[in-house]
This record gives C-alpha cells, structure tokens and sequence, in this order.
C-alpha cells in the first residue's frame, strides 16, 4: 500500500513538473521589439573613430532556444584620421537568433544574418568601384537578463560589414516581449 501512494505521489509530482515546464516554454514564444543605445566602432582603411549608434528591433521567438530578428541599426557618423569622407551609415538586417539559457531570467545567444546597410556618401573601394548601399554578412552576441515575463535588458555586440570595411557595435538594449 505504501508503495502505490509513493508511487502516485512521484507520478503527480512528475505531471506537475511537467506542465510548469510546458508552461515556462510558453513564456518564452511570441512577439517582441524594443530599442538600443550604444557605440559604433572603426579602426581600418584611414578611418579609427566612433560615435553613439542607436537601434530598433523586433522578432518572434520560436521556443527557447531560437528566434528570428529583423533591426534597424544608426552607425552615427565616423570621422576619418586624416583627409578623406566622413562616413554615415545605417543597415536594416534579418538574422537568426540562437539562445541558450543560464538560468530561468539569465541567457546567452549568438546571431548570424545579413544587413542591407546604405551609406550617405560614397566609399572608394580598393577594387576602384564605389558603392553606396549593399548587402553583407552581419553577426554578433549578447547577454539577456529578464526582469520579468515582458521586460529584458540585453547587452549586445554586433559586427556589420559595410563593403570592405567592419563596424562594430556595442549596445545596451531593452527589449519587450508581447
């Protein structure tokens, strides 16, 4: 008799655990955007400066461990160190999102995509052609802490190339979860 209220006992606490799970994985699916502040960095071809960047984005989250995101991302503007154009730039980019989860409000992801960036004015490639939008590789990792079930606070490092030049940038960002 003992062993049949043990053993009903372990399955109800089994079926409990479960569905608190199924009910934490539901919180981590859906909609969600926010905004970030920052600084973009360069350091190569005459050009080693920085300015504040700011960015807005938004996704859907898969699960826990995936989520699609699409961003708009200001570079500011960088200076070069001696003659040459001041650059302004920005990019719109879809990336994939990876997550792994620390603990229940802290995780880690990695995102890879690409960036339709557009610069203001034109960069002399060292091909000899010039260009003043394209499409290339954007990739980056970041922090989350969660603060509750719809607030985050991110910290984010991303690396946009822009033709044949990496700008860097490193943001604090919040996010909000629908």
């Amino acid at each position: 008799m003992n062993k049949n209220k043990a053993l009903t006992r372990t399955l109800i606490a089994l079926l409990a655990g479960a569905s608190a799970f199924g009910a934490n994985a539901a919180e981590d699916k859906g909609f969600y955007a926010g905004a970030g502040v920052g600084q973009s960095f360069v350091d190569e071809r005459g050009y080693d400066d920085e300015d504040t960047a700011f960015s807005v984005f938004g996704g859907y989250q898969f699960n826990r461990y995936f989520a699609v995101e699409g961003a708009y991302t200001d570079f500011g503007k960088i200076e070069p160190e001696g003659l040459g154009r001041n650059l302004e730039a920005d990019a719109l980019s879809v990336s994939a999102v990876g997550i792994v989860p620390f603990t229940d409000k802290f995780s880690g992801y990695a995102k890879a995509g690409f960036s339709r960036w557009n610069l203001d004015t034109e960069l002399p490639a060292v091909t000899g052609t010039s260009d003043d939008s394209g499409t290339d590789p954007t990739y980056g990792l970041g922090v989350q802490y969660r603060f509750n079930d719809r607030v985050a606070l991110r910290g984010e490092y991303n690396r946009f190339e822009v033709e044949d030049i990496d700008v860097d940038v490193a943001q604090l960002q919040v996010r909000y979860s629908f």
